[in-house]
């Protein structure tokens, strides 16, 4: 009889999950030392990464974008599988959309020059923010160039010195953005709280422009305000170099490849742990029970949804830090996910990390001229297309007391099709409003939208692109009254994502919120028990794996991949394969 092989559970079939199992069932002698299980909750591998389909278009409901392909490990898979070309229309199949209109509420369309110079504040003030040097403008730098890149430089040096004294050890991205934006103002000679057009401001227009992108940071980082991001962390953040792009057959073929690999069996679907039972250090190995219904043995037992229970000699963790959360909570099902609890350094860093949540809006543009025909999938339509609509809110205590506007959408950034000429239109959500959409019926999502628009006379969007196109923008003494005839809007079929609210993931990706720091993701990552003594329990019993385990590429797949990788070659380390 030969040795009794050891049992490695990985919990999640999620990026992370599945690189680890990928990883250990591809090593070398690995069948012959250890047995691997990947156990999902769900009736789907993939986690946070799910490709759909909507209106005949591929989409992605989670993880959309390859942050930078140089590099980049999903990159190179989506590359080696053929994942990168499709006969069929996928999102943002010709990349980030470009040439957008900018719109004030009340239907002000705003000049792209006055748009810009507040986006070039933004995005300096970001870079300062990540360490970045300020390198606008590029290669073809003049005098005024120059002396531009010279004040961008010294008003986020001025915003970052400028933090309070309650704020020095940990400031927050938020408040040293405003200050940024006010010290902009301060350095500008020529005022800005003169009537610019109509009942806006310079300086109101500026400042709306600027909580554009602040409401874009929101869904880029998940943290529903920015004075809960941290500063700090910022610098260690990384991506990789080189371009952003969309994976042509859906984010789920990368996943699908990694699965390939795995023997049958391997992936367990519809098993949602309930808890997991683990030796701390100082604690005697446990007495099998007549209740366990499995022959083998091990120093961590996981208990599952259905009441049975399963034994294991190591477990890879790789739910999202919104599942750890909640399983550590007071108020958590059945006395939590661990028994007993995780250590307090455990504890402490899952308390102080960040996790947020982020949705996508999906929506069917009907073509009033061939109504019949409109739900004709895998067709783009001959109508005129929708324009990339950038949306900028009035913050008036007026506006959002009495306004039209459902407070849902007045944080929400754009509106555009998912890529051109596409009939398909898409809006982010994040914080508290993309909690709202989760629970909001179709209808009443169409008509907030609806609402929305019309509040920025974008229901009638051609005219709205005639007027782009013809520069009838704002100036101090006209405001352009629209043009007859245009394309009225109608909504038709509504996709939304729900992550917030989905027991098996809580909420989207993580980030560093003000309160925690770098070492609290690597606390995160440290297995347990953290330190066994020799001989007296079994270490590695609980790994942790996942975007929220990688101090410089959490919230990214491409960091639940790693973090799969860091913790399957622990323990082919600990095994000498």
């Amino acid at each position: 009889m030969g040795a009794k092989k050891a049992r490695i559970v990985i919990v999640g079939a999620g990026m992370a999950g599945l690189a680890a199992a990928n990883r250990l069932c591809t090593a070398a002698r690995s069948a012959e030392v250890f047995e691997v299980v990947v156990v999902e909750g769900g009736n789907r591998i993939g986690g946070r990464i799910h490709t759909s389909e909507f209106m005949g278009d591929r989409i992605e409901m989670g993880a959309t974008w390859i942050h930078g392909i140089g590099g980049s490990p999903v990159y190179r898979i989506a590359r080696e599988t053929g994942a990168l070309t499709s006969t069929q229309p996928w999102e943002r199949m010709d990349g980030f959309p470009e040439q957008p209109i900018t719109v004030a509420e009340g239907g002000l369309l705003l000049d792209p020059s006055l748009v810009d110079s507040v986006s070039e504040l933004y995005l300096n003030l970001m870079d300062f923010a990540k360490g970045k040097p300020l390198l606008w403008p590029a290669d073809d730098d003049d005098d005024d160039g120059r002396r531009r890149r010279k004040e961008l430089y010294d008003i986020a040096h001025e915003a970052a010195a400028a933090a309070p004294a309650a704020e020095v050890e940990d400031v927050s991205v938020g408040s040293f953005l405003r200050r940024g934006l006010d010290a902009y103002w301060a350095s500008r000679r020529d005022g800005g709280n003169a009537d610019f057009c109509g009942k806006w401001s310079r300086e109101s227009l500026e400042e709306t422009i600027f909580a554009m992108h602040e409401n874009t940071e929101r869904t880029y980082t998940s943290a529903g305000d920015l004075l809960h991001l941290s500063f700090n962390a910022e610098r260690e953040y990384e991506l990789f170099p080189d371009e952003e792009i969309t994976i042509a057959k859906g984010y789920s073929s990368v996943i699908e490849a990694l699965a390939s690999v795995l023997p049958q069996g391997v992936i367990r679907l519809g098993r949602k742990v309930k808890s997991i039972e683990w030796l701390p250090e100082g604690t005697r190995p446990r007495r099998r029970s007549v209740e366990d219904d499995d022959d083998d043995d091990g120093p961590v037992k996981l208990h599952f949804e259905d009441g049975t229970s399963m034994f294991a000699d190591h477990v890879i963790v790789t739910v999202s830090l919104g599942v750890l959360k909640a399983g550590i909570g007071e108020e958590a099902p059945g006395g939590g996910l661990f028994a007993p609890q995780l250590p307090y350094f455990k504890i402490d860093a899952i308390s102080k990390l960040g996790f947020g949540v982020v949705n996508k809006l999906f929506l069917h543009l009907a073509d009033e001229t061939n109504e019949e025909e409109e739900v004709v999938r895998g067709k783009v339509s001959s109508s005129p297309e929708f324009p990339f609509l950038q949306l900028v809110f009035e913050h008036s205590s007026k506006s959002l007391k009495q306004g039209k506007i459902p407070w849902w959408m007045r944080r929400t950034v754009s509106v555009c099709p998912i890529y051109k000429k596409s009939r398909v239109l898409l809006s982010w959500f994040a914080g508290e409003e993309a909690l709202e959409l989760e629970s909001l019926k179709e209808d009443e999502v169409r008509k907030g939208v609806t609402t929305t628009l019309s509040s920025f006379d974008a229901t009638d969007w051609l005219s709205l692109r005639h007027r782009h196109e013809s520069h009838h923008y704002h100036n101090r003494n006209e405001v352009w009254n629209g043009i007859e005839g245009g394309s009225p809007l109608k909504l038709g079929d509504v996709l939304k994502s729900g992550w917030g609210r989905d027991p098996l993931f809580l909420g989207s990706y993580s980030y560093v919120a003000v309160g925690s720091s770098g070492d609290d993701l690597d606390s995160l990552a440290e297995p347990l028990p953290r330190a066994p003594i020799e001989g007296e329990v079994p270490p590695l019993q609980i790994l942790f794996a996942g975007e929220a385990t990688d101090r410089t590429h959490y919230s990214t797949t491409h960091g639940a991949y790693l973090s799969g990788l860091r913790e399957a070659n622990r323990l082919l380390h600990h095994y000498c394969c």
